[in-house]
């Protein structure tokens, strides 16, 4: 078991080539957002940008997807029609993912779950995403429930899962609440060789394993309990995965670059932080 540190920072951020040019450094799919969770792709996309990807492409029902593009002409959003996410989606999104693939030469990883909602249809259409795509993706919030339902579309797939401790439960069916941080250490190791997967368990100490090693984040504080801060962390580990990053060694940089940034925007608001006074800390997080 060892403790994430600075270090990472140097294996996950390479000196860039002069010539680099746009996609080298990844593509990012967020898929994600509802009628009523409009925000969480945005914010997802808005932490990939500052944690270094080059491009990201957020693919949400239309009103999530309008409010992500009012929010910044940074962010590209494609709509789809409907509150949420239905069946009839399911081949443009796929379509999509193939389009992204092919521009940037299979330097492209997914983001998917935040906001998306827990409706049948809806959690179907993820499983059935999931089912399909060999991309690296970051797993989070609801579509956590939704592979609770078959865990075996990540088994040996390069998929970053992200749950807190609840989702964690629905996943695996283990309560790790209450447990010392060595016990939920095992646990987690124990259900990532399962599954097949790699774990980003989060808490106030992040554990991440893929079942072999076991790596344990202590960056963060309790500011970061606030709605946002989960979208943020999946937004950088997408970044990253795009990047052509492990998911392993993705998953510690996520939790490090996210806990760092939240204890230097924490300094400066406090009770006040909100996911965007985050996201605007991340360049110094990962430019110490």
């Amino acid at each position: 078991m060892t403790e994430v540190t600075k270090d990472i920072l140097k294996k996950v951020y390479p000196e860039r080539p002069q010539d680099s040019k746009k996609y080298d450094w990844g593509l990012l799919l967020v898929i994600g957002g509802s009628e009523f969770y409009s925000g969480s792709p945005a914010l997802s996309a808005l932490a990939a940008f500052r944690a270094g990807v080059d491009m990201v492409r957020i693919i949400a029902p239309r009103r999530a997807a309008d409010i992500a593009a009012s929010f910044t002409p940074d962010l590209v959003a494609y709509p789809l029609d409907g509150a949420d996410l239905k069946g009839a989606h399911l081949a443009t999104i796929l379509a999509q993912t193939e389009a992204a693939k092919t521009v940037s030469s299979g330097k492209t990883a997914v983001v998917i779950g935040g906001g998306i909602g827990r409706s049948k249809e809806t959690q179907q259409v993820v499983l059935s995403y999931l089912e399909k795509v060999s991309l690296p993706v970051v797993v989070d919030a609801d579509a956590i429930h939704a592979i609770s339902k078959n865990p075996e579309v990540v088994f040996k797939k390069p998929f970053l899962i992200t749950p807190h401790t609840y989702e964690f439960f629905i996943l695996t069916g283990r309560e790790v609440y209450k447990l010392s941080y060595e016990e939920k250490a095992k646990v987690v190791q124990e259900e990532a060789k399962r599954l097949g997967t790699t774990i980003l368990l989060k808490g106030r100490i992040d554990i991440i394993s893929d079942g072999e090693s076991v790596a344990l984040n202590k960056t963060g504080g309790p500011f970061l309990a606030v709605g946002g801060t989960g979208d943020t962390l999946a937004g950088i580990a997408g970044a990253l995965l795009s990047r052509g990053v492990s998911p392993f060694e993705a998953g510690q940089a996520a939790a490090y670059i996210n806990g760092l940034a939240g204890e230097i925007a924490g300094k400066k608001f406090r009770d006040s932080l909100m996911a965007t006074d985050l996201i605007n800390s991340i360049v110094e997080a990962i430019n110490p």
